[in-house]
């Protein structure tokens, strides 16, 4: 049986706090930042890759499969050498290596020597996002795009409260509002490291509207929290850019993310299935 999510009394959906707002006040040298890129950006070669990100990629038979783990660690080789001031042809990105823990989630090596970056990765049609946070503990993101979202996904994936959320929306809302849901839960499976293992309906999230996101509000953020069954609590922020939604979940406060030189403009990005035209890999 699931468990049920404590909720506090004044944590209403559309209303979260500004706990995560004061504690980022308390803590001004956190700093978190993100990047967007496309899969048409990947190079042909390998020499951006290590031998054993070569050898993993080769390994995965499926196009889609290959193409999505390429396009993650294209992502985040840009974002960490943005981040690092590593240079970022080629051979300079093959110093990066994005490996993953045993339970799936990255972290990145230089030269063989872990980072004390956190990172987060998602891809979603074509499109690749990568948040980076410093000294703040672990660090979760989704891209989603707006799309229609069942009545039994919904009531099957979250909580009442965001049921009610949800049909409170105006009918030409509603698919953004579950996708929205949806998105910041699996931001939030990640920094939890157990991804879609837990069930979904054991962390709840809170949304605030774009024009009441404060802090975030000049960046096109919007606030959110995450309130977990065990009664923890995470907080992040929510944008969304054209037909693409993008999530952030911390551990610990962050301030809402920087956009990183070199991303692209999500908000003109069409969503793309290039492996159709080739299921396989050769």
């Amino acid at each position: 049986m699931t468990p049920a999510v404590r909720r506090p009394a004044l944590l209403l959906a559309g209303t979260a706090s500004t706990s995560y707002r004061e504690a980022v006040t308390r803590a001004p040298d956190v700093t978190s930042q993100w990047m967007a890129r496309g899969e048409h950006e990947i190079p042909p070669t390998e020499a951006w890759l290590t031998a054993g990100e070569v050898d993993r990629a080769v390994g995965l038979r499926f196009t889609k499969r290959r193409t999505e783990y390429l396009l993650r660690r294209w992502v985040c080789k840009q974002a960490v050498a943005v981040a690092t001031g590593i240079p970022t042809d080629l051979p300079s990105l093959a110093r990066i290596e994005v490996a993953n823990h045993p339970g799936g989630a990255p972290y990145v090596q230089v030269d063989g020597s872990a980072l004390t970056l956190d990172v987060s990765l998602t891809d979603r049609a074509g499109w690749a996002v990568c948040v980076v946070g410093e000294r703040r503990g672990r660090v979760g993101c989704d891209l989603e795009i707006v799309e229609p979202r069942s009545a039994g996904f919904v009531a099957d994936f979250l909580t009442p409260a965001e049921q009610e959320f949800v049909d409170s929306r105006p009918d030409h809302d509603r698919s953004a509002a579950a996708n929205l849901i949806w998105s910041a839960k699996e931001s939030a499976l990640k920094v939890l490291q157990t991804g879609l293992r837990r069930d979904t309906r054991s962390v709840e999230v809170v949304v605030a509207a774009p024009e009441g996101a404060g802090a975030g509000s000049a960046t096109g953020w919007a606030g959110l929290e995450v309130r977990t069954a065990e009664g923890g609590l995470m907080s992040g922020w929510w944008r969304r850019d054209g037909v693409f939604l993008v999530t952030v979940a911390a551990e610990r406060p962050i301030p809402p993310p920087t956009t990183m030189l070199g991303s692209v403009d999500l908000a003109a990005a069409r969503p793309t299935h290039s492996w159709l035209r080739r299921p396989l890999s050769p």
